[in-house]
């Protein structure tokens, strides 16, 4: 009977020892700071994926993008990009990075435009340039933030801190219309700003 107790004694030492050992590790592991840091990182790290995986859902990458074709007035183009994103939600339209577009014109010239960003609808086949803009044509050169090539109505226009440079003198506008068809060059001035042109005299 007395070995009886002792074991039950003895068994019940035991399971409180352990009781207690739980509950201190338990108080320890939700009052440790570094723990409490890991988890906290890693919920951050968590979400910025989240959020990164909802950026990329909107549409598909793709790298090395090249369109090629022939515009309304039959001449013949071609777009390089470095990076092209479609939307969902307009399908229509590729939001590229890294421009170049080269337009191959019927009397032999060639236009050749390049920005750091660019907005093409494949359905209108218009093509937006955007940022650092800069435009080949012949002898001159062209400088600008934007330019708008409506492939319906065949104009490139382009705007917002336009420099050309050419052979015969430079020039600085607001706005150039160039008609594609026409080969023509209209060159605007917003509000009572003046166009500012040197002229290089042989």
């Amino acid at each position: 009977m007395i070995n009886r107790k002792k074991k039950l004694r003895v068994y019940q030492s035991i399971l409180l020892i352990i009781g207690i050992f739980i509950v201190l590790y338990t108080y320890s592991k939700n009052n440790n700071p570094e723990q409490e840091k890991i988890i906290s990182n890693s919920l951050q790290e968590k979400i910025e994926k989240q959020l990164q995986n909802k950026e990329t859902k909107d549409g598909n990458t793709f790298y090395n993008v090249k369109y090629s074709g022939l515009d309304l007035g039959g001449n013949r183009y071609s777009i390089l990009a470095d990076e092209g994103t479609s939307s969902e939600f307009k399908s229509n339209i590729v939001n590229m990075k890294g421009v170049n577009a080269t337009f191959y014109f019927k009397d032999g010239t060639i236009l050749i435009i390049s920005s750091d960003q660019g907005e093409y609808n494949n359905k209108t086949l218009d093509i937006t340039f955007k940022g650092n803009v800069k435009a080949l044509y012949n002898e001159s050169e062209l400088y600008a933030e934007r330019a708008e090539f409506s492939n319906s109505e065949n104009f490139l226009t382009v705007s917002r801190n336009v420099k050309i440079i050419d052979t015969r003198g430079n020039m600085f506008a607001d706005k150039l219309l160039f008609d594609l068809k026409d080969k023509t060059l209209n060159i605007t001035s917003l509000e009572n700003n003046m166009v500012k042109s040197t002229i290089n005299h042989k």
